[in-house]
């Protein structure tokens, strides 16, 4: 459930990385016209529309993002399904709808059918799962001939469409009571003062996951209860100090607390995501600040780490009920940010708003403390802490296959081991494994996959573990990636190992790669090389920036991401130089490669230069691990324990 969980919040941010631009456009153009909301002025008018783009369509906006993000190859067919899951509540359960089939009036119709409409994120998360599951169990589905042209992803949006009108059926009985429901507690919870108040802050955070948080603002906000809380705010009517508590104590979580707690979310991120945490954080803040769109901020956390959104959800009641408490006052017609509490300052009936500001420090002091604390205490997957998602950046459909024989063999066979398609939910590689996903590694034969010839097997837990390929990872993810697809041939055979010598034995000088300190490969802190599942080898802790070659030979592969180098040597042993641990997360930001692939290079010869100053600053090891991937080959390694100049020999290669 966590990690699905996290898989959720992951795929959530396509479309809440949208939501802070259409929150600016939307408060500017309101600051520009607050009484007519674009009707007296061309430019507000169209800054508003602009924004409602995006935020009048949200339940759209999830429903295509979540499935999308969701899918198991990321394909856009799955965000087609996404569309039409969400489309069919929106057709089915709409007021018009319910008063056809019920035979009554529209006017008649309760009040709840109201609420399902494009804003709807309940129903855009619940279609965008939907879409996904389906797009996941159906896409490589077979039909008879006759109906062969509605097989595999063609089969998706209609299987979808089928169930969620199912779903809209249960809707149309369920969705009644529960709103319903929501709007009694309301009622009940406003005759008790600001500890309603409070209560009302509390659920209405905790509602908005479900989209029935607007059952509670209708009782406070409007005049279903007769309490008309912003109505008669904005008209200064009413009671000065009572006027305004269901509005005010939000003030000082959007303006101060949520910012505070994103600057926390940003401090806890691990070093080398911290730049795209702060993309993130940064913009959701200031959405949060001027606007009062806390949708941006809210969802980037509300599913990877949900005790602290019900942190979070709790805060806000505390703020809500001092504020009643002390019948300090402000209001707001679109949200409570800046340009709300700017213009609410000149209505009469305002009471002591300075005071929310006063409040708004001291919460944006406890959401980052306790941010912090909860944060660390738990371990919660906030974004820029999110586990091994370093090294998964790359979509498999973006490598070339080879089409070698070899690499389909071998991609087979671990796929039987692995359990087929009964087994295997997705398919994901780094730079040197394969990580994948399956329902349960106890299915998994992992004598199997290492009959193969791969280095080495992780299990991660129940549904995780990885391959250890080696630099041919790509190729092999690649003809995995198609068999799942397609379904995969039983096989028996046995592979042979992919890259024998066969010339005979000879020793291989092995050059320094680096001024430094040669260190056991063994103890590098990434368990791969030290348990030597990529092969035999030795490390470098370097103090200099440049790097040589080990061997002369050919290069055979520069990784997208400049921290690793393939190169075969003349006798045939291919040789891995892996620049840094964990670095593949720094996109080649701290790496400058000299070489090519298929470029002939000798010994001694500028490989790369490493920033190890920008290594080290963002928390990862320098260490250069130099690896012999066909360690079938190597009949002896030598190396020695220092290095004083680049191009020194440090050791041999013995070959069989």
């Amino acid at each position: 459930m966590k990690a699905y969980l996290q898989r959720i919040g992951r795929s959530l941010m396509l479309p809440v990385a949208t939501l802070p631009v259409a929150a600016l456009f939307m408060g500017i153009g309101y600051w520009i016209d607050p009484s007519g909301w674009g009707g007296n002025n061309i430019l507000a008018a169209f800054l508003i529309k602009a924004g409602g783009t995006i935020l009048d369509n949200l339940g759209i906006l999830f429903a295509v993002g979540l499935a999308y993000g969701m899918s198991k190859d990321k394909d856009g067919a799955a965000a087609l399904a996404g569309l039409v899951a969400f489309l069919t509540p929106m057709t089915l359960v709409n007021s018009q709808a319910v008063a056809l089939f019920t035979k009554v009036d529209v006017e008649k119709v309760n009040v709840a059918f109201g609420a399902i409409n494009n804003k709807n994120v309940f129903i855009g998360i619940l279609a965008g799962l939907v879409a996904a599951a389906m797009y996941n169990r159906f896409s490589g589905v077979k039909l008879p001939m006759a109906l062969s042209f509605f097989s595999g992803k063609r089969a998706v949006p209609i299987v979808t469409a089928g169930l969620m009108a199912i779903i809209s059926a249960l809707l149309i009985f369920i969705w009644p009571p529960v709103y319903n429901a929501l709007v009694a507690f309301g009622e009940m919870i406003s005759s008790m003062g600001p500890l309603g108040a409070g209560l009302y802050g509390f659920f209405n955070r905790l509602l908005i996951p479900t989209g029935l948080h607007h059952a509670l603002n209708n009782v406070f906000w409007f005049n279903l209860a007769g309490i008309d809380d912003i109505g008669k705010f904005w008209a200064s009517e009413g009671t000065k100090g009572i006027t305004g508590m269901y509005q005010a104590g939000f003030f000082p979580v959007m303006m101060f607390g949520l910012p505070a707690g994103a600057l926390a979310i940003y401090q806890c991120a691990k070093p080398e995501k911290k730049k795209v945490t702060a993309s993130l954080m940064v913009a959701a803040a200031f959405a949060s600040f001027f606007t009062g769109v806390t949708e941006p901020l809210e969802f980037s956390f509300m599913f990877v780490a949900w005790p602290l959104y019900v942190v979070h959800a709790a805060l806000t009641g505390i703020s809500m009920f001092i504020a009643a408490a002390f019948h300090w006052t402000a209001g707001f017609n679109f949200s409570a940010g800046f340009i709300d509490f700017f213009l609410s300052l000149r209505v009469p009936i305002a009471n002591k708003p300075y005071m929310l500001i006063v409040l708004g420090i001291i919460m944006a002091v406890i959401y980052y403390v306790t941010f912090m604390f909860v944060i660390k205490k738990f371990n919660l997957m906030t974004p820029g802490r999110e586990e091994d998602d370093d090294e998964a950046t790359e979509d498999i459909d973006q490598f070339v296959a080879s089409g070698d024989d070899k690499f389909a063999a071998i991609a087979n066979q671990i796929y039987n081991a692995l359990g087929g398609a009964a087994n295997v939910t997705a398919i994901d590689n780094c730079t040197t494994r394969l990580r994948l996903q399956v329902k349960d590694t106890g299915s998994v034969d992992q004598g199997k996959i290492k009959r193969t010839g791969m280095p080495g097997v992780k299990v991660i837990d129940g549904n995780n573990i990885q391959v250890i390929v080696g630099t041919e990872v790509q190729f092999v993810a690649d003809e995995m990636t198609r068999l799942h697809h397609g379904g995969a041939k039983p096989t028996n055979t046995v592979i042979k190992e992919a890259a024998s010598v066969k010339t005979a034995s000879k020793k291989q000088d092995i050059f320094a790669i680096s001024d430094g300190t040669v260190k056991d490969i063994t103890l590098v802190s990434d368990d791969v090389f030290s348990q030597k599942m990529m092969g035999e080898g030795f490390a470098v802790t370097p103090t200099d920036d440049a790097v040589f070659t080990p061997v002369a030979g050919v290069i055979t592969s520069v990784f997208p991401t400049k921290h690793a180098v393939g190169i075969k040597a003349d006798n045939g042993l291919e040789i891995l130089v892996h620049m840094g641990i964990d670095t593949v997360s720094l996109k080649g930001e701290p790496f400058t490669v000299f070489v090519t692939e298929g470029q002939q290079v000798g010994h001694g010869q500028m490989l790369a230069k490493m920033d190890l100053a920008k290594i080290t600053a963002s928390g990862k090891d320098t260490d250069i691990m130099v690896v012999c991937t066909n360690s079938n080959e190597l009949a002896k390694l030598e190396v020695s324990s220092q290095i004083s100049q680049a191009n020194d020999v440090i050791g041999t290669i013995t070959s069989k």
